[in-house]
């Protein structure tokens, strides 16, 4: 039976990654729990079977085919996968790493773990160290741990990358590299099968895989219920504004569902200065082509660095009477001190909230009055089991009738509004 134990479905979680790894386990064991019961419940009434005699026969099954001798846990009731692989992670003074697999996986399919923009404290050498590591540092203990599994006998490897390291590395404009893709043929050339990624900065990144199937995902169906939940969508004036041009295809995605009028805001950079901070930005003018005054203004964009470029697009809806700004950021990085230039922005009534997701780990972000976290780690375990399952991820690729689904829940019937009215 696929939703017990024991499963080829098996996690390794480098360090970054952890925090996201034990989200997604969490909803992993609940769907196998759940997905087990409904099983259960049909073959007894199909066979005419008591669920207990089920469960005893499933058990039975599963001790017949182990290797083992039998496997752990009573034999009357469900035995419900760990997922979670034992793993030990060296970090060495001279900033080398080291990965251990310390449980069998040999022939598992193996999802791999790992969050590059991860910059907390965090635990290596058995705890007995506490460090930040950088981009760069994340990146090589992911490419340790994926050769570990490997020289393990994993029979295929995923990774699960909700932030695509280097992503803005994707155009060649003059002599320089093209890192995103160069990362992609590392990973492809150490037999990774799939990478689950979230919001890529760029297709053409997925263009840059022969082999490896890129699953790119969003989080626009979890950011609109969070937005629901702030904003009346039947009673205040909404528009969708597009930061910039290249977020144009993602907020006129917004815009369509939500069935909202579409603005744009325009940039005019000095590309001789490169962006050092929030404050000190390249951007020498802006305008707007569309309306805001009076109305909710709602921006959406797929990565959050410095913030300077949203704070100044969010400062500049303010000033063109906007009643509410709030942005939604699948990939809050907030790198340097962005989040105490969003701290003051705040306390200047610049902007009223900022929606992002939880694929990034950020501790003091979740200390903010003005950020709210949106949970993505069960869209990462459905396309998980499915993938796992070999299931379609159409409904999950394109989340459009879900979207649907959720405005119209928010949208009083002619009936109950008319009485409203009376």
């Amino acid at each position: 039976m696929p939703y017990s134990e024991p499963t080829n479905l098996a996690v390794v979680a480098c360090p970054g990654g952890g925090a996201f790894a034990s989200e997604v386990i969490t909803h992993l064991r609940h769907m196998y729990k759940h997905r087990f019961s409904l099983k259960s419940d049909v073959i007894s009434k199909r066979y005419a079977m008591e669920k207990e005699k089920v469960v005893q026969q499933v058990n039975l099954k599963n001790d017949m085919e182990t290797s083992d001798l039998c496997i752990r846990g009573n034999t009357d009731k469900y035995r419900q996968p760990a997922f979670k692989v034992n793993t030990r992670f060296t970090y060495f003074a001279n900033g080398e790493f080291k990965t251990e697999i310390m449980d069998c996986i040999r022939g598992k399919d193996v999802y791999i773990f790992q969050d590059v923009e991860n910059h907390e404290k965090l635990a290596l050498n058995d705890g007995k160290n506490v460090l930040s590591l950088s981009v760069n540092d994340h990146v090589m203990s992911l490419l340790v741990t994926i050769d570990a599994v490997r020289q393990a006998g994993a029979s295929q490897i995923t990774l699960v990358l909700p932030a695509y390291p280097y992503s803005r590395q994707h155009k060649k404009k003059s002599r320089e590299g093209l890192t995103a893709a160069l990362l992609g043929h590392i990973y492809e050339m150490m037999e990774v099968k799939r990478i689950i990624t979230l919001d890529l900065h760029s297709r053409e990144i997925i263009n840059a895989f022969a082999h490896t199937h890129c699953e790119n995902l969003h989080a626009s169906y979890q950011i609109i219920r969070e937005l629901a939940r702030i904003v009346d969508l039947t009673k205040e004036d909404l528009v969708v504004v597009s930061p910039d041009t290249g977020a144009i295809d993602r907020n006129k995605f917004y815009a369509t569902g939500l069935k909202k009028p579409l603005a744009m805001i325009y940039k005019e950079r000095d590309y001789s200065i490169v962006t050092q901070d929030a404050k000190n930005t390249n951007i020498k003018s802006i305008k707007l082509l569309g309306d805001v005054k009076g109305k909710v203004a709602f921006l959406a964009d797929d990565m959050l660095g410095t913030g300077g470029t949203l704070l100044k697009a969010m400062g500049f809806l303010h000033e063109q009477g906007a009643t509410k700004v709030i942005a939604a950021i699948s990939l809050p990085f907030f790198t340097g001190n962005a989040i105490e230039q969003f701290d003051e922005a705040y306390s200047k009534g610049l902007f009223y909230r900022i929606i992002g997701t939880n694929a990034v780990y950020h501790d003091s972000l979740l200390k903010r009055e003005w950020y709210i976290s949106t949970n993505v780690s069960g869209l990462f375990a459905n396309v998980i089991t499915r993938l796992h399952h070999n299931q379609s991820l159409s409904d999950l690729l394109d989340n459009r009738t879900i979207i649907d689904k959720l405005i119209k829940m928010s949208t009083p019937a002619p009936e109950c509004a008319a009485k409203k009215e009376e």
